[in-house]
């Protein structure tokens, strides 16, 4: 079956020249992670460190939310999300599944499968209740600060947000805390937009995927997989 994507060719500054398999692309794979509590691939971890470093001479704390997840942490989630909005909140599936795509992605569309991406806070805040909430990362929010540090300084280190607040932008929601390495993420998403999704997920088995059809496979790719900050297409 021909692929959905068309793929396309990384951007000048970005290049790598790996072959990645269908399987590390899902988050199936084994593969090598690097640092305690970061868990990413060794040069996003060598770049992360030095973001570290940096952000701590200027007063933050950069602290680790999520990084590297596999398929099946992924998938746990999910089940997770559309348990409770379908047999504790009472959501029709089609909605459970509208609602989970707010801010979860599919099993085996995670960008958190590459162990090149990141939900951080600023460590040195105490924060109660959930940290990632975009109104702590605005105006008078805990991580406000941060998040300016961020604008500034996170693309020195290769890391790029990943779904802005541009008005325009479908798909997920606004997430101030998620970077991705852009180094690697770049040509792993080309990778990726090689591989016939449709195909892929259809296969396998979790709740709720008997509820998919083509048309919201084929929406959902468009608009959350691939509706994100343009420099990482």
């Amino acid at each position: 079956m021909a692929s959905l994507f068309v793929a396309c060719a990384p951007q000048q500054g970005f290049a790598n020249t790996a072959e990645y398999s269908v399987d590390e692309l899902m988050g199936k794979a084994d593969i090598d992670l690097y640092g305690e509590g970061i868990n990413l691939r060794a040069a996003a971890y060598d770049a992360f460190v030095e973001m570290e470093k940096a952000a701590q001479k200027d007063g933050f704390k950069i602290q680790m939310v999520s990084s590297y997840r596999d398929f099946y942490h992924q998938q746990r989630i999910w089940e997770r999300k559309y348990i409770r909005y379908t047999e504790d909140d009472g959501m029709q599936p089609a909605d459970a599944i509208d609602k989970i795509i707010e801010y979860s992605t599919i099993p085996g569309t995670s960008r958190h499968h590459w162990a090149t991406d990141i939900d951080i806070v600023d460590g040195n805040q105490k924060v109660s209740g959930d940290v990632l909430v975009p109104s702590k990362f605005e105006g008078e929010g805990p991580y406000a600060p941060f998040k300016k540090w961020l604008d500034k300084h996170s693309e020195d280190f290769g890391f790029y947000l990943v779904y802005t607040d541009n008005p325009e932008r479908k798909g997920f929601k606004y997430e101030p805390w998620h970077y991705s390495y852009a180094p690697i993420s770049k040509p792993m998403l080309s990778a990726y937009r090689k591989l016939n999704i449709l195909k892929l997920i259809s296969e396998e088995e979790f709740a709720g995927c008997d509820h998919f059809t083509s048309n919201f496979l084929k929406t959902y790719i468009q608009d959350n997989i691939l509706d994100i900050n343009q420099v990482l297409l």
